[in-house]
């Protein structure tokens, strides 16, 4: 298939009388209060949809209060799920299945499901009390409101409580159950597999096999309602989709960020410090982190951001790979501490999981407007290279690039995540770890004055990289001093020279400019594209779900996406310079725009969007054709 939503095939089987319809691709969307289990029910039906081989794209999505007010719109929690059998890109625009569990849920969510769309109600929760609180004026159940969807109401509390009466767990207990009642049903409508479940509930529920063996009766009771209620006539199957041969597993942004740096850690030889304080959406990464003192990893929890960044860049000066994570606020406190490791141009590398701004802001949703704080956020003239990764597992080789060019070039590196990568997941191909290139750290080990004395000089420069020697403290005679201050370059005693200082400025953004980056790739399929569409992170799935529908109804478009972000590609300019048009989609006010049109002075067209919330592919879409056909300009 050539499209992230082709039309479903619809041959049909039978399995026990029931008609059972082929599809392509399904987006199913769970939605209710943050304390029904929306995001566990969520992320079993896409472990069990990974075991069983589809394609599938995740957005969870959650209010930013720990404690949201319970059956209001603010605390409303979905998860969307689309899998297929082909490739995809996206989470889905819209879902095809929504199950609702309650009043609020519905009311913020069935804004999104098209005519004819199924819609499962728990009717428990719809109470007078639960529909006043969201602004109903009459039960949707009992108006004609919902006629336009497929609506299949059931008592999933009642139910989950019935299933229940014998366990002796209390009623409020046994309520709590009823997402894994939803599983069940959603599980069955759609043949996933059951096993994982069953196994995941025993090992979480270990210490309380009670509730354990509570939670798959609620599920199987789930299974069981959609076998045995007339309500549902048909089932769906979704094969399979044809992957590339080897392992696969279901991950994560975060986890595949928090591998690669385990693994970065391994072909460089070096120990792994994490230095951390926690922060939404970036904490994943340390607590994974935590996990694998095994190898060599150390995980230390500060006491704030500033204590996080400068414990990894002691790490660093002390021979080991420093590391700090954290999400846009902390970026801020952590710039000075940054400033300071381009100073002593030591390896650290600075993971930034973005979300919306400014201050607190929207802690649980996504943006990228880091961009220019991740560029220029430092005093003075600090260069450090940019990385972000395009999709969730590929967070991980992105983790590997960053530290290959911090270790190479001894600088600091940014990468730049955000919250729909970090909470999002797909299927990733685990790589084989013998083809993994290793990186070989290069610590300096004896004097290396050039009058060949027993001198050391810490700020001798690479002829190739022009990075800096890497001494470990306790080294003999390879005593130096670094710090804060401008140092003289060679030898590094602290310089208050003029043109010492203007030689170490220009030699620091040379080394980073000097770093080799791959061209710029363009995917334009019939070379003749009069609109290219660039982007940045995340926004590659939406950008390549809107340009295969353009390319569907037989329009040429052409896309490229910029992993690098400083240095950018060499053939960068040429690539602009192809295009009639230039359009840049980004989840904040047009920062890579401006970056574009001051460095090679081209006419970028800039459609931005900070609703916290990632683009959507029919949204992009009818943008492309808009440029198209002379709509826009």
């Amino acid at each position: 298939m050539t499209s992230d939503t082709a039309v479903d095939q619809v041959p049909t089987s039978s399995d026990g009388g029931r008609e059972v319809q082929q599809r392509d691709r399904v987006v199913i969307r769970f939605a209710g209060d943050s304390g029904d289990g929306m995001q566990l029910t969520g992320d079993r039906f896409t472990s069990e949809t990974a075991a069983f081989g589809n394609d599938l794209s995740t957005l969870p999505n959650f209010p930013a209060e720990i404690r949201a007010p319970a059956g209001t719109l603010p605390g409303v929690s979905s998860f969307q799920l689309h899998f297929a059998n082909y490739d995809i890109l996206t989470p889905g625009d819209r879902p095809d299945v929504l199950v609702a569990m309650n009043p609020a849920a519905l009311k913020a969510n069935i804004a999104d499901l098209p005519a004819g769309g199924i819609l499962i109600i728990n009717t428990d929760e719809f109470t007078k009390r639960n529909l006043t609180k969201v602004g109903y004026e009459a039960n949707p159940l009992e108006d004609d409101s919902l006629d336009q969807y497929s609506v299949f109401p059931v008592a999933m509390a009642t139910l989950t409580r019935g299933a229940l009466e014998e366990t002796g767990l209390s009623k409020k207990d046994a309520e709590r159950a009823k997402n894994m009642f939803a599983l069940g049903l959603l599980s069955w409508m759609y043949h996933r597999p059951h096993e994982g479940t069953e196994r995941f509930l025993r090992e979480k529920f270990a210490r309380r096999p009670d509730l354990a063996e509570a939670n798959i009766l609620a599920y199987k009771a789930g299974h069981a309602y959609g076998e045995t209620t007339e309500a549902f006539a048909v089932t769906y199957e979704v094969a399979p989709a044809k992957l590339d041969v080897g392992t696969y597993r279901q991950i994560t942004g975060n986890t595949a960020l928090a591998y690669g740096i385990v693994t970065a850690g391994q072909v460089t030889g070096l120990p792994v410090f994490l230095g951390s304080y926690p922060i939404t959406p970036a904490s994943d990464i340390l607590h994974e982190l935590s996990k694998h003192k095994s190898f060599g990893v150390t995980t230390f929890q500060a006491e704030d951001e500033i204590a996080g960044v400068g414990a990894a860049l002691g790490a660093a000066f002390g021979g080991a790979l420093g590391v700090t994570t954290t999400s846009g606020p902390g970026i801020s406190l952590k710039s000075e501490t940054i400033g300071l490791a381009v100073a002593l141009e030591l390896p650290l590398l600075v993971v930034d999981v973005q979300r919306g701004g400014p201050s607190t802001g929207l802690p649980t949703k996504t943006e990228q407007a880091d961009l220019l704080q991740a560029m220029f956020g430092r005093n003075g003239e600090a260069p450090l290279p940019l990385i972000a990764p395009r999709s969730p597992g590929d967070c991980f080789q992105a983790a590997l690039e960053a530290v290959q060019m911090a270790v190479t070039y001894r600088t600091p590196v940014i990468l730049l995540s955000d919250g729909s990568l970090a909470n999002g997941s797909e299927p990733w191909k685990v790589p084989d770890a013998s083809t993994l290139p290793t990186v070989d750290p290069g610590f300096a080990t004896e004097p290396n004055a050039p009058d060949g004395s027993d001198e050391f000089w810490p700020y001798l420069r690479d002829d190739d990289t022009l990075a800096r020697p890497w001494a470990v403290p306790g080294t003999p005679g390879l005593e130096h001093r670094i710090g804060g201050l401008e140092k003289a370059d060679g030898r590094g005693a602290i310089s208050y020279d003029p043109d010492n200082h203007d030689r170490m400025v220009r030699l620091r953004a040379a080394k980073i400019d000097g770093i080799p980056v791959p061209d710029l790739e363009v995917d334009d399929p019939d070379g003749d594209a009069e609109l290219l569409v660039l982007g940045w992170g995340s926004t590659y799935g939406p950008i390549g779900a809107g340009a295969r529908r353009v390319r569907a109804l037989g329009h040429s478009v052409a896309q490229a996406h910029l992993r690098h972000l400083n240095p950018m590609p060499a053939n960068l300019g040429e690539v602009l310079a192809r295009y009639r048009t230039v359009l840049v989609p980004e989840m904040n006010l047009g920062q890579l725009s401006l970056l574009l049109r001051a460095r090679y002075l081209v006419d970028v067209k800039s459609y931005t969007k900070v609703s916290g919330l990632p683009f959507k592919a029919e949204e992009l879409q009818d943008l492309f054709l808009d440029y198209l056909n002379g709509v826009r300009a």
